[in-house]
């Protein structure tokens, strides 16, 4: 077994070495802290689901039984502590009422994205995912950000695979519209004017 497998640090920790399960720790903990930030939207709400999500998966790791990756089981229980988290806090959501918003063309969207600098087009994408209702927003991070495929994301949230594949496009859809209304003001013609 090559040592570097999720599966070896899997055995090691089972065999008792605790330690072992660290190094899967350090392995996936920004992609579950950025997941779960997307859903909860609040930093220290999000530091304590991801924390929880590890002692979740270190109490449980005799249940896994490697049918799906260890990072879609990890992933699985981080979304559903997620979900308990918004659940439990019930607070208001801040978020726009997306589907109002018109589409636009998505061509205006992408020549508004050349005009921003590389860290500029992040932030501002980062912080348009975090516009999105909490699911959707957990369902992009994990198909584009953690490159999940979406049989995974379907093992993760319990959906059906065209259902995440409905709610792909349909988020893609609003993280376009958000894109649009976020970037078009700062686009100018040449005379200064918004366009």
């Amino acid at each position: 077994m090559n040592a570097n497998t999720d599966q070896h640090y899997i055995q090691k920790t089972l065999d008792g070495d605790t330690r072992a399960f660290s190094v899967l720790v350090a392995r996936y903990q920004s992609y579950v802290f950025t997941t779960v930030l997307r859903m909860v939207k609040v930093r220290e709400v999000a530091e304590e689901v991801a924390q929880d999500s590890f002692i979740k998966a270190f109490q449980s790791l005799k249940t896994y039984r490697g049918e799906a990756k260890f990072s879609t089981w990890l992933y699985s229980i981080a979304y559903r502590k997620a979900l308990d988290a918004l659940r439990k806090n019930k607070r208001e959501r801040t978020s726009e009422f997306i589907d109002e918003i018109s589409e636009g063309n998505f061509e205006d969207i992408e020549n508004a994205l050349g005009y921003l600098e590389a860290k500029e087009r992040t932030e501002t994408i980062q912080q348009c995912i975090m516009a999105l209702p909490e699911e959707e927003a957990a369902i992009i991070t994990l198909y584009y950000f953690e490159e999940q495929s979406v049989r995974e994301i379907a093992q993760i949230t319990a959906y059906s695979e065209d259902n995440i594949k409905i709610k792909l496009y349909r988020s893609r859809k609003k993280l376009f519209t958000l894109l649009k209304n976020f970037i078009m003001p700062e686009i100018t013609d040449s005379n200064g004017k918004a366009i």
